[in-house]
């Protein structure tokens, strides 16, 4: 906990705030279905000062997963309380603060549902992420896990894995963590919690994936072939459970919506003017009545099964919170494989500017040659939204890295017009960073010649840095992936990072494969958006327990309101093997100055690996266009 000589920001509004420091074990990491095992809670006024602290061992009622995670065995648990018999405590201490955890969505949704259960309100109206501080930070660790960051800030741990002395550590690393945001004039990444009791938090239940490619459309006066897309509309004779799980049975895959890709659409009144019966008018959708359909249903041919090709775990593995495995960096791919897949129904094709003319990096076969800025990350102030992209452009040529905040890894600033006058400058100035012109960009070998310093080592110093249009082979042997986006803080705009599980047909298969802020997770769970702060957000994507039905996964982004992406300027992209693990790939993407939708990244099967790209292909459109164009049914 904290220590005597405490952190007092109570004269500094923007860090001033009464804290409530969360941790809690648990018996997996899904928390509609998983449980918490123990919870502590440590309050903490402005002044860095603690006034209360709670811990307790619960009884869950059920299995407690992980033993050998957090040793809480059932003999451990079995006299403790349940979460209700708490609740009103836990409240209480949460009532008016800031909720502060590391990785807090997953605190706070395991507290969201304990609530829920106990048919209480979450009294919770803001949460602080300790890991999205600190990325915003960017202290010189290996990682972002807890216990690497209590080494580099020197906080002692003496039982990991118990709820309390974890918030103890936490608090160590919260109060280093708020200095260092404060030496740096870094806004606090405060994430806004809406009430979490709606029954419609928790995801619904997952679609059954269909076995089977899809064959096309069905042939007049020939039977259907498994595969086969299907949707139903209107009122029918047959329950519409039994329709689906016959269809289901059959072999043909039952969607939700309806595309170009859909091969039959199921309906008694195809003049309903429904949006399905629209749509399939539209498209040339096949429409057949119940009866007719029931009778196809009676001679449904064979299809070509999906070849499940994912590595890693398999499906049924055991999940635990443990660390995520060291990995190494992904290996870079020839640039053959450059080009974006065929932009979808809907979507315009992309832009002269296109990813298939950015080569990808390839790894040479003799030793790399020695660039200019391989230790250098660069924050570039100022300019123009084109004339900066080019200088970010140009440092990542160089060899270093383009950061687009400043932050404890920055090693030089380059001042472009204008810059002088970021408010960032007066911090600069008193961290006495290296500042250049733009012409330094233009001939960095200058200055050194002259005697200036090199610059130091910096965090992620092994990342792979990916231009535009870049592409790294994923190792196969782990599932889990976390892709962030961040971005300058804005107060005038909001950006929303989103997702698509697409199938072969780069399409979803049901409306519930768009992951977005309104439904944060696919229906099987294997794919996640992570809200870190108002300028950072992650889609986390299990890859083993994906259906073998889909071969990608697209990120995208899309700016809310009437603001650009040059408005917004440079967005950030990490590629990670978990949540608290070191990037593996970052990739700093620029798009045009009135584009208002950018396609980030996409992770994709290849052959029997899975690869990820930094896209960066941008839209003048809105988000509505492009979830149109993936098959999601828009009203």
């Amino acid at each position: 906990m904290l220590s005597a000589t405490t952190l007092d920001v109570s004269h500094l509004p923007d860090y001033a705030y009464d804290w409530a420091l969360v941790d809690v074990e648990t018996s997996g990491l899904i928390a509609r279905r998983d449980r918490i095992l123990s919870v502590a809670v440590l309050t903490f006024g402005p002044d860095g000062v603690q006034t209360d602290e709670f811990s307790t061992l619960l009884n869950p009622g059920c299995d407690p997963g992980p033993v050998h995670v957090h040793g809480l065995t059932p003999e451990r648990l079995s006299g403790a309380p349940s979460f209700e018999d708490v609740a009103g405590r836990i409240g209480a201490l949460l009532q008016d603060r800031v909720m502060v955890a590391h990785n807090a969505q997953f605190d706070y949704d395991f507290l969201a549902h304990e609530f829920a259960r106990a048919r209480l309100r979450l009294p919770v109206a803001r949460r602080l992420c300790t890991l999205a501080l600190n990325r915003r930070v960017e202290p010189p660790v290996a990682s972002l896990g807890l216990a690497s960051l209590a080494a580099h800030y020197g906080v002692p741990q003496v039982n990991a894995h118990d709820a309390l002395d974890d918030a103890r550590v936490l608090a160590g690393i919260f109060r280093s963590s708020l200095a260092e945001a404060a030496r740096l004039d870094v806004p606090l990444p405060l994430v806004l919690c809406p009430p979490r009791q709606d029954p419609q938090f928790a995801p619904k239940a997952p679609k059954t994936p269909c076995a089977y490619r899809n064959p096309g459309r069905p042939v007049p006066g020939e039977p259907l072939v498994q595969g086969m897309k299907v949707a139903f509309t209107g009122e029918t004779a047959t329950s519409r459970a039994e329709l689906v799980a016959r269809a289901v049975a059959a072999g043909l895959n039952v969607m939700s919506s309806v595309s170009r890709h859909t091969g039959v659409l199921v309906t008694d009144d195809a003049a309903s003017g429904s949006a399905k019966a629209r749509r399939a008018i539209a498209e040339g959708v096949t429409v057949v009545d119940e009866r007719t359909f029931l009778e196809l249903l009676a001679d449904v041919r064979p299809g070509t099964p999906h070849e499940n090709r994912t590595p890693g775990r398999k499906p049924d593995s055991p999940a635990t919170d443990a660390p995520a495995p060291e990995v190494t960096a992904p290996e870079v791919t020839a640039p053959e494989d450059t080009a974006p897949a065929e932009a979808p129904a809907g979507r315009p094709a992309p832009s002269p500017v296109a990813v298939a003319e950015v080569p990808a990096p390839r790894r040479p076969e003799s030793a790399p040659s020695v660039k200019p800025f391989g230790r250098r990350r660069v924050l570039v102030l100022g300019g123009t939204h084109e004339e900066a992209a080019s200088a970010r452009t140009r440092v990542v040529e160089l060899g270093g890295t383009a950061a687009i905040n400043l932050s404890a890894s920055v090693t030089d600033v380059v001042l472009m017009p204008g810059g002088e006058r970021d408010r960032r400058m007066t911090r600069i100035t008193a961290l006495r960073l290296p500042v250049h012109a733009r012409e330094w960009l233009t001939d960095p070998t200058a200055e050194q010649a002259a005697g200036a310093a090199p610059a130091p080592a910096r965090q992620g110093a092994t990342t792979e840095v990916l231009p535009r249009g870049g592409v790294v082979d994923l190792p196969g042997d782990t599932g889990r992936w976390h892709v962030s986006a961040s971005w300058a803080q804005r107060t005038d705009c909001e950006v929303d990072v989103v997702a698509f599980v697409l199938d072969e047909e780069q399409q979803v298969s049901c409306d519930g494969d768009f992951v977005f802020y309104s439904a944060p997770e696919s229906p099987d769970g294997a794919t996640r958006l992570l809200c870190d702060g108002p300028t950072e957000q992650s889609i986390a994507v299990d890859l083993a327990v994906l259906p073998p039905a889909v071969h990608r996964i697209a990120i995208a982004a899309a700016v809310d309101g009437a603001a650009t992406f040059g408005d917004i300027g440079a967005v950030q992209m990490t590629l990670a093997p978990g949540f608290d693990a070191p990037a593996a790939a970052q990739s700093t993407l620029d798009a045009a100055t009135s584009e208002r939708t950018l396609l980030l990244a996409e992770i994709y099967r290849r052959g029997p690996r899975w690869r990820f790209r930094a896209v960066g292909q941008g839209y003048d459109h809105g988000l509505e266009e492009l979830v149109r164009g993936y098959g999601v049914d828009v009203e």
